[in-house]
């Protein structure tokens, strides 16, 4: 999927970004293989599949979610080199987002984009999903969290449902999913005040793949006991 495409193909789905932002897609691409040769952000960089299985899939959780025209709070969790908040905050530029990642090294690259592009309205934070959660600044707080990992739901879901305020939402982006994995969250979500929504299927262009968008509402407050102390949720899961 080359620029033109991008632009194209998000603008049959109704986002419509203008050359300014195409321009601050190209440079979030420079820069990420530019510092890609230094730290380890993605195995994927060639401009091709960046646009595609990097770009584009990161705004199709906006392609089935209302993002636009609110300031809505995002926390992107565990978020990588970006992805998907900093796409999401150039096509939504009235996007608050908050990123946080357990590697200074990441943090550091996502400060750089952030200033390169010139976005405002940006924080990038160097923390553990299971301190940050239990943060006052940050619990409960923001309308939308998102995870674009491969660890398991009920893993995820005590990283990021703590994160959202009541009548907030949890999108978890998964390449692939599972009934079982699923099934095997519902319990975790429903201690954490969730409760499972949908499963969001749909294909990448190009024959890229399908994709999952995990969608799950939070009707209750989180109980203050969670996230446990780090390390905890993944030896010990829900």
């Amino acid at each position: 999927m080359n620029p033109e495409l991008f632009k194209s193909s998000l603008a049959d789905a109704g986002i419509h970004l203008n050359d300014q932002q195409m321009t601050q897609f190209n440079r979030y691409f420079e820069l990420l293989v530019e510092w890609n040769e230094k730290i380890n952000l993605t195995a994927i960089t060639e401009l091709e599949e960046v646009y595609l299985k990097h770009f584009y899939d990161s705004l199709t959780v906006a392609m089935h979610v209302e993002m636009a025209d609110q300031t809505y709070r995002l926390v992107d969790v565990g978020s990588g080199a970006g992805f998907p908040s900093i796409p999401l905050k150039i096509a939504f530029p009235n996007l608050d987002i908050t990123i946080v990642d357990s590697l200074n090294k990441r943090i550091n690259f996502i400060n750089e984009v952030v200033n390169e592009l010139g976005l405002e309205g940006v924080h990038a934070y160097h923390d553990r999903a299971e301190t940050f959660g239990q943060n006052p600044q940050f619990r409960g707080q923001f309308d939308f969290a998102t995870a674009r990992a491969v660890a398991r739901l009920n893993l995820l879901a005590e990283f990021c449902l703590p994160l959202v305020k009541k009548d907030g939402q949890f999108l978890a982006m998964k390449a692939q999913q599972s009934d079982d994995e699923i099934e095997e969250a519902k319990h975790a979500i429903a201690v954490l005040g969730g409760k499972f929504a949908e499963d969001i299927q749909f294909d990448l262009p190009a024959e890229a793949g399908e994709r999952h968008i995990l969608r799950i509402e939070k009707p209750k407050e989180t109980p203050n006991k969670y996230p446990r102390k780090p390390g905890k949720p993944a030896k010990s899961p829900l």
